[in-house]
């Protein structure tokens, strides 16, 4: 791991910006910080490859506030695009917070909420929008947004953008923008997808690529349980949880909103006190969100419960232990999640469930991870269910469907039964009621 030697003032920022650091308790720059800064302020166009937790966000909003320095004119000189609101939210706030000391304004646009306060901000005039793609073009369309001023460009998350479909409007936005302007291109991974994009999207870049592409944070402890069902997943979740000591605040993302609610209903029911848990989900009011992440990060909230709408956009510094209660099946997604811990030097742990049919998907994980989750077994005294039969077959019907995507010819685990089967052939009817079985109708006297 390379080791920080630079300072914040050797960056040459002044000192407004100096001071809010400071005041934000930031004491040396990270690596990504370190690297890219002096490139930023150079005005090269950057690839930035650094996991979540890393300081990426600082590492192009500093240099940015130095080169927009002071509010000027009424529309925007500067957008960052993300791919969630609780990102766009988290984008802003470390904005703010480093801009405290100057007049430089930031609007921050997403959707989930009206329009009139965003609308409102942008025309009392800004330096900064920070925006998911949807609601950008949304007000962009309205002729609300102007971009003929844009000198700087922003993609953060580009991969998790991409997986959540919004390459048509960024396409778009390629179109609209000034063609003359620097791009910042930020990704935890760097996918084929995200390779394609940037020679789409950047001149000439500088590739900085602090760790390895895609591995695991390395203040992060990862656990693999190999679980039989849903059920005894539910079991192991609750024997974990009632450590309350050890598992002081604890985030768990599920893979779909319907699991998310059955697995607060059940904690609530049997763990957890009601003022201690809350979940979030995208049918959740972006109120209700809001109020709940910010009980989480202040230790109001011991368990938050959530699908990837919260894999990034949580920047929380003390989260004890991550679950994956169930095995993300966007690959890219484990990284983003587990990087919710083990963040700014704080030792995380994250624990994964998987049944037998996540086996494939923990195997295609290993491999973006280059690492084995070392496996740990279930405790002894823990209550293990049987399995379904629904559930079972269930399961294995999507072993064999993942055995199909890598072998075309895989025919199912049933095929060769199913080939070696004879069937009886049927009785003659006539038979069975005394008639001859051949040579026509039987005579009657």
């Amino acid at each position: 791991m390379q080791t920080t030697q630079s300072t914040f003032e050797s960056f040459k920022l002044n000192r407004q910006l100096l001071n809010a650091i400071e005041e934000a308790g930031y004491s040396d720059p990270t690596p990504i910080q370190e690297q890219a800064i002096p490139i930023i302020q150079a005005g090269h166009d950057v690839l930035g490859i650094a996991q979540t937790g890393t300081g990426k966000t600082a590492a192009y909003a500093l240099p940015l506030l130095m080169k927009i320095k002071f509010a000027q004119g009424t529309h925007a000189r500067a957008l960052i695009l993300a791919p969630t609101r609780e990102l766009v939210m988290q984008i802003t706030a470390a904005i703010k917070q480093f801009s405290v000391y100057t007049d430089i304004r930031t609007v921050a646009l997403f959707g989930g909420v009206g329009t009139k306060a965003q609308i409102e901000g942008i025309e009392n005039g800004v330096d900064i929008i920070v925006a998911t793609p949807g609601r950008f073009m949304d007000l962009y369309l309205k002729e609300i947004v102007i971009v003929k001023h844009l000198n700087t460009l922003v993609l953060d998350e580009a991969d998790k953008m991409m997986d959540m479909g919004f390459m048509p409007q960024i396409r778009r936005m390629l179109e609209i923008v000034p063609r003359k302007r620097q791009n910042l291109l930020f990704s935890a991974t760097f996918a084929d997808k995200v390779e394609h994009l940037s020679h789409e999207f950047l001149e000439f870049p500088t590739r900085i690529e602090v760790t390895p592409q895609a591995t695991a944070a390395e203040m992060v402890e990862q656990v693999l349980y190999e679980v039989p069902n849903f059920g005894t997943k539910i079991n192991l979740l609750t024997y974990l949880l009632q450590s309350s000591e050890s598992f002081n605040r604890v985030l768990i993302f599920t893979r779909s909103r319907e699991i998310a609610g059955f697995v607060y209903k059940y904690l609530l029911r049997k763990v957890v006190p009601e003022e201690e848990i809350r979940v979030i989900h995208a049918n959740k009011g972006q109120n209700t969100r809001t109020n709940a992440m910010e009980a989480f990060k202040e230790g109001a909230v011991r368990v938050l419960v959530a699908t990837d709408v919260a894999s990034r956009g949580i920047d929380i510094t003390e989260v004890s232990h991550v679950f994956n209660f169930d095995v993300p099946l966007i690959y890219e997604d484990y990284v983003h999640r587990i990087g919710r811990t083990g963040r700014a030097n704080h030792v995380g742990k994250a624990i994964t469930f998987a049944t037998m049919a996540d086996g494939y998907h923990i195997r295609k994980i290993e491999k973006i991870i280059r690492m084995e989750i070392p496996k740990k077994e279930l405790p002894t005294d823990l209550e293990v269910l049987t399995t379904p039969k629904e559930e079972q077959q269930q399961m294995l019907r999507e072993i064999d469907i993942q055995k199909k995507k890598e072998d075309p010819t895989f025919k199912g685990a049933f095929h060769d039964k199913k080939k070696t089967y004879h069937a009886k052939p049927k009785p003659d009817k006539r038979q069975q009621r005394g008639g001859k079985s051949s040579g026509g109708r039987s005579k009657r006297r």
